[in-house]
């Protein structure tokens, strides 16, 4: 037994006195480090402990319903390696404003508002740690809420309403044509994801999670600047996880100046309903925005560059659905590119090459491109905490979210 540890309840917040329920390994297991080993629960949440070593369990003891506090041992181990220094990570260096005294300090930050950085940060708040969330824009959601998953859900079930009616018809049942008030269709639309936004703002101020609007780019491994429209100032934190998400793919080449040529956020605004309209991806965003489009009226042509629509999709599963679908809309163009796209004072004028291709260049009103989207890994300045970023945007990171910089984590679309 000399070279066994005792495995002791680390730092959970302020907690004390919280009940063990659950026992996840029993003696003679061999566990791996970051392991859990029990499970506690309080009044405010449920948490696991994972094990800071890997080896084998000689001893338990907990039992469950024992009710433990912080340094209380859990279980005895018979450490499998020796004990990892984690390394110290690489440093950018360092300005004179960054070592002047921070305008804030915490203990969590996170950068990124988003499905993966507000529950990382609710989360944190519910086991005690004090937490700053960073958002450049004014709410919480991310893509996902505010211009992604719920308003593309909202117009999909107004489409399929009207959908629905129209193919009432083949057991003699009619409705008139539909009335639809784009105004009215796209207020709706808002009020859900205000409600949703809302719901999330008031999760926030519950758990006293509090939120600073703004860019945030990294300063040092212990600190980022963040530029907000009231100004800037710059945040103290020990520990960080970085969800500052993905982006839109925009084409080199293409005039991405131009209003007509819109990505899924332009999409879902719902502007108008152009006349006709070029879907660039005939990917899951690129086929529900087909979908909503042509129910409202307008004509639409898919191109897409692979031999299938939705790439790395099952083809047994979309050759029904491409049959279905391409009755709805003019043509459904495969193993096809856009080479060009020309802004003209009648619309956009759009050249293609491929299996499927036009004989001669096509005229659109608008031309949504729904090819991607690309980490924001780029953005961030990750490389003044240390934090390794690839050629592409994606943050390299471990089987626990961590990245090469021990006290920093990253979730979401930017590990891919």
């Amino acid at each position: 037994m000399s070279n066994t540890i005792e495995v002791k309840l680390p730092d959970i917040g302020d907690f004390e006195q919280v009940e063990v329920i659950e026992v996840l390994v029993k003696p003679g297991d061999r566990i791996e480090a970051e392991e859990s080993l029990i499970t506690l629960e309080s009044d405010k949440a449920t948490m696991e402990i994972p094990s800071p070593r890997a080896g084998k369990v000689r001893e338990l003891l907990v039992k469950v319903g024992d009710r433990i506090s912080q340094g209380a041992p859990i279980l005895m181990l018979e450490p499998s390696e020796p004990a990892q220094i984690r390394p110290t990570p690489s440093k950018a260096p360092v300005s004179e404003a960054v070592r002047g005294n921070a305008d804030l300090q915490t203990d969590l930050l996170v950068l990124g508002g988003g499905p993966g950085g507000y529950t990382a940060a609710f989360r944190a708040a519910d086991l005690g740690k004090r937490v700053v969330l960073v958002e450049r824009y004014a709410d919480l959601g991310g893509v996902c809420l505010n211009v992604g998953c719920i308003p593309s859900k909202a117009l999909l079930h107004a489409a399929d309403v009207i959908n629905e009616a129209r193919e009432m018809a083949a057991m003699g049942v009619s409705f008139g044509p539909p009335k639809v008030d784009i105004e009215q269709l796209r207020a709706s639309k808002e009020r859900v994801v205000r409600r949703l936004t809302g719901g999330l703002a008031q999760l926030a101020k519950q758990r006293k999670v509090e939120r600073v609007t703004g860019f945030g780019r990294f300063e040092s491994p212990n600190r980022l600047a963040v530029e907000g429209t009231e100004g800037s100032l710059s945040i103290a934190f020990t520990d960080a996880i970085i969800a500052c998400g993905s982006s839109a793919v925009k084409i080199p080449g293409f005039p991405n100046d131009d209003p007509r040529l819109i990505d899924s956020t332009g999409a879902l605004a719902l502007q108008d309903v152009p006349k006709r309209m070029l879907i660039l991806g005939g990917g899951i965003i690129g086929l529900e925005m087909a979908t909503v489009y042509a129910t409202l009226g307008s004509e639409i042509d898919i191109v897409e560059l692979q031999e299938n629509l939705i790439p790395g999709c099952d083809p047994d599963l979309v050759r029904p659905l491409y049959k279905r679908i391409k009755k709805h809309y003019r043509q459904i163009m495969l193993s096809t590119k856009v080479t060009d796209i020309q802004a003209q004072k009648q619309g956009l004028k759009v050249s293609f090459e491929g299996k499927q291709a036009p004989d001669k260049p096509q005229l659109y009103d608008r031309v949504l491109v729904a090819v991607g989207r690309s980490p924001n890994g780029r953005w961030i300045n990750a490389e003044a905490a240390g934090v390794e970023v690839d050629e592409r945007g994606f943050i390299p990171v471990d089987a626990h979210m961590r990245t090469n910089v021990p006290n920093i984590y990253a979730i979401g679309d930017v590990v891919g």
